[in-house]
């Protein structure tokens, strides 16, 4: 940590910061220059927030040389890590699509849509049991049957199948039905508890990032998760609330570049949420592969305009087909595939 003292703070404000810093096991290094005294505290910061000199005399700010979160970061693990999915593996060459419907309906819709991402090559099956929903009144899921439901459509298909988790008192019941990645949806981002549950478990884990969290939060909240011991994290980009009433959300591409050289972990890319309009989707999940991202996560439906939730976002199956196909040209322009 480094800690910069006021313009002359007295030799009296100088030592009570080395004082402080050896109290806590640590040594010092001062530079003294022509109007500011600098110390930086050496050994393992973490004994310290910045507040802890921040406040004291002759202080004029104090600043970590070490990132907060650290078993995410790519300073401690600079090779890019992979994480598998039932054999399916995110953050190598290979693009990962997960598809389905945004929530489970019946079971002939979940039926349909599983066959849709079969038919399509994607290795991965969404679908929605349990809804978080802006209004009260809204459409909230039919819970642990739509799960049974996607369960069954995942077995028959051999698609690993990934549903949100919106409360910890339902991790049990996620972990009986085998679901096998857990997403972690935007509203819970900064759920610490819940985040700490999904930590002590063996099972990949979706974080998608806030409406309006920065990417230190965001990478803040990863962190959460993986020191209760589960680093298999993947980032999952969905947009950021702006003052643009034209779509869903902004998508922010320039995050996945940034979490490329922040993490080791995969990031991919819900186009669907961030639109939140059909035709917008293709342009998004294009742009988000240009720019690096390891895999999306697609809204599907057989008959949108009479989806039961987000039906204004989801592809119909032609322009599900189609987009598949515009995908796998685009990666291996980059020298990567479709999984």
């Amino acid at each position: 940590m480094i800690i910069v003292m006021k313009h002359h703070a007295p030799d009296e404000y100088i030592q009570a910061v080395v004082d402080k810093i050896r109290a806590a096991g640590l040594s010092e290094h001062v530079s003294r220059g022509t109007e500011r005294t600098i110390i930086g505290a050496v050994g393992d910061e973490r004994v310290f927030s910045p507040d802890a000199f921040e406040l004291m005399p002759g202080v004029e700010r104090a600043m970590r040389v070490v990132k907060d979160y650290r078993i995410v970061s790519r300073e401690v693990h600079p090779a890019d890590s992979v994480v598998q999915v039932r054999g399916q593996a995110f953050g190598g060459k290979a693009i990962q699509i997960i598809a389905g419907p945004a929530a489970v309906e019946t079971a002939e819709q979940m039926a349909q849509c599983a066959e849709l991402v079969k038919a399509g090559g994607c290795r991965l099956l969404r679908g929605g049991a349990f809804k978080p929903r802006t209004s009260p009144y809204a459409f909230p899921g039919i819970g642990v049957a739509g799960l049974e439901q996607l369960r069954q459509e995942s077995g028959r298909h051999g698609l690993p199948m990934v549903s949100e988790l919106l409360d910890v008192r339902m991790l049990e019941t996620f972990l009986e039905l085998d679901v096998d990645m857990i997403e972690i949806g935007a509203r819970n981002m900064q759920n610490v508890g819940l985040l700490k549950e999904v930590g002590r478990i063996n099972k990949p884990v979706i974080l998608k990032r806030g409406p309006s969290a920065t990417l230190t939060e965001w990478l803040m909240a990863a962190e959460h998760i993986a020191a209760g011991g589960n680093h298999n994290i993947i980032f999952c980009e969905r947009g950021v609330r702006s003052f643009e009433p034209s779509y869903r959300n902004m998508l922010d591409l320039s995050s996945i570049p940034v979490l490329k050289r922040e993490t080791h972990l995969p990031v991919i890319v819900d186009p669907s949420h961030a639109g939140g309009k059909a035709w917008m989707v293709p342009s998004l999940a294009k742009a988000a592969i240009a720019a690096g991202a390891d895999g999306l996560m697609l809204d599907i439906h057989p008959d949108p305009a009479n989806a039961w939730c987000d039906g204004e976002q989801a592809l119909n199956p032609q322009d599900f087909r189609q987009l598949l196909g515009e995908l796998a040209a685009l990666a291996l322009a980059l020298g990567r595939t479709l999984a």
